[in-house]
């Protein structure tokens, strides 16, 4: 069967994104273009009205069967002319004007596009719902105070609200540049073997802008036998990306909901879910595993769009097996990861005990940078600060005291700060910025995009 693999039978994606790249649907979207391109050339008056009438009608899988282009294909060996040959037969007369100056890929490009056009619906869709849970999580958590980390080490104190409402923004990019990006993307073309046009005669210009205005896409300004493959490219690039900031939202579950952090979980059903074959008692992040997983067979697939790009001359074939299987396995993998990441973050159970007893795991550590900027004020130079509360935090460190009292302890200290100043330098809800600020910003913000795009 021409065009992409049948994935109806794959593990993962919606039935809703794998029926797109079906071989039914295939069929269908190639149909329509033959029966668009008749309609052109009716247009142009190349062709008569009642033929384009019946090419259209009969542009449909309930009268081309995909069994007989199978079955036309084992005898010729070219997908595209196996689907012409099929839809001739059912045309009468009319027959004679399918594929009229097209070559393959004027008709597979624009089906292409066609399929683009529905998927990445799909991807936007799921994009808009995600990050409405986010928006959610960071309203619900904006004052939930938590030890922020870098280097996996605790640093200052930071908010889930924050947290999420950093995510939210992601996400909201990735919409923006799937809508940027569909002006290159959803392109097709009719400018024949090697893009001069030239079996379309004088109305070549013409024909494809009409072909493309039946079809919802944008023509091609100029084209050789294949639509350029940095749009399809950029694409897959595109579908890489979301998934690679999936994998990042995934790996943060992952790691918060380690036994020893345990400060989120995903829901885990507790009548008849099993963690482990051989260990009762686990309770494993399978969704965010998964989605971490699968963002490396979408990130992989670059690296081959990529080498599509540098075609030879005016086309060669070598891109054509390597889209069969990279368009639709990244368009339904990271369907899939999207519907995973919505179940993982819309049931995401937060732990505030364990929120709590990991901020105070140091002791009070994590607010030096609070204190140092705090004996600034008082006049002591900053790099001085600095190198005061190092020396404070290490001798803590050793004696396995609190931050508080190895300052109370410390002349250079209680010389600038008084004990009530130092017991609230040392509250991590006093030191979280305008963590809240923020968070109210993004929320504003993404209230107005959602008001303005409410159907993306």
């Amino acid at each position: 069967m021409t065009g992409f693999l049948a994935f109806k039978a794959h593990r993962y994606g919606s039935e809703e994104m794998k029926s797109i790249f079906s071989e039914e649907s295939r069929l269908q979207r190639l149909l329509d273009v033959e029966a668009a391109l008749a309609r052109a050339h009716a247009a142009t008056g190349n062709i008569p009205e009642k033929d384009a009438d019946m090419i259209s009608k009969k542009a449909s899988t309930k009268y081309v069967s995909i069994d007989r282009v199978k079955e036309i294909e084992s005898e010729i060996h070219h997908d595209l002319m196996a689907v012409v040959k099929a839809f001739t037969e059912v045309c009468g007369d009319a027959g004679r004007y399918v594929h009229l100056g097209a070559t393959s890929y004027d008709i597979i490009d624009t089906a292409n596009a066609l399929q683009f056009k529905d998927a990445l619906k799909i991807i936007k869709r799921d994009l808009f719902e995600f990050e409405g849970i986010l928006l959610g999580l960071a309203e619900e958590n904006i004052k939930t105070v938590a030890v922020g980390r870098t280097h996996g080490q605790h640093a200052t104190p930071i908010t889930y609200g924050l947290k999420f409402a950093l995510w939210a923004r992601e996400v909201r990019r990735h919409i923006d540049r799937i809508e940027d990006a569909e002006k290159r993307i959803l392109v097709g073309k009719m400018s024949g073997a090697v893009g001069t046009q030239a079996s379309f005669g004088r109305d070549g210009i013409r024909i494809q802008k009409e072909v493309m205005k039946y079809l919802g896409l944008k023509p091609a300004m100029v084209s050789n036998q294949v639509v350029q493959r940095d749009r399809y490219a950029e694409l897959i690039l595109l579908l890489a990306l979301i998934a690679a900031s999936l994998d990042k939202f995934a790996k943060e579950v992952r790691n918060l909901m380690r036994t020893e952090i345990a400060e989120v979980s995903e829901r885990f059903d507790e009548r008849k879910q099993v963690g482990s074959s051989t260990m009762p008692h686990k309770k494993n992040p399978i969704n965010a595993e998964n989605i971490c997983g699968l963002s490396r067979v979408v990130k992989s697939n670059v690296s081959v769009a990529l080498e599509n790009v540098s075609l030879e001359h005016e086309r060669d074939l070598t891109n054509s097996s390597a889209e069969r299987v990279i368009i639709p396995e990244s368009f339904i993998l990271l369907d899939e990861m999207l519907k995973r990441s919505k179940k993982v973050f819309g049931g995401l159970v937060l732990h505030p005990e364990n929120i709590k007893r990991n901020l105070e795991l140091t002791k009070g550590m994590e607010l030096a940078e609070a204190v140092m900027i705090a004996l600034t004020r008082k006049g002591v130079g900053r790099q001085d600060a600095h190198e005061l509360l190092r020396k404070i935090s290490l001798a803590a460190y050793r004696k396995n005291i609190s931050l508080k009292d190895a300052m109370l302890e410390n002349s250079e200290v209680t010389k600038h700060l008084s004990k009530g100043e130092i017991e609230s330098l040392v509250d991590p809800a006093g030191y979280i910025g305008t963590a809240v600020f923020q968070v109210e910003a993004v929320l504003k913000a993404a209230r107005r995009e959602r008001e303005e795009k409410p159907d993306t």
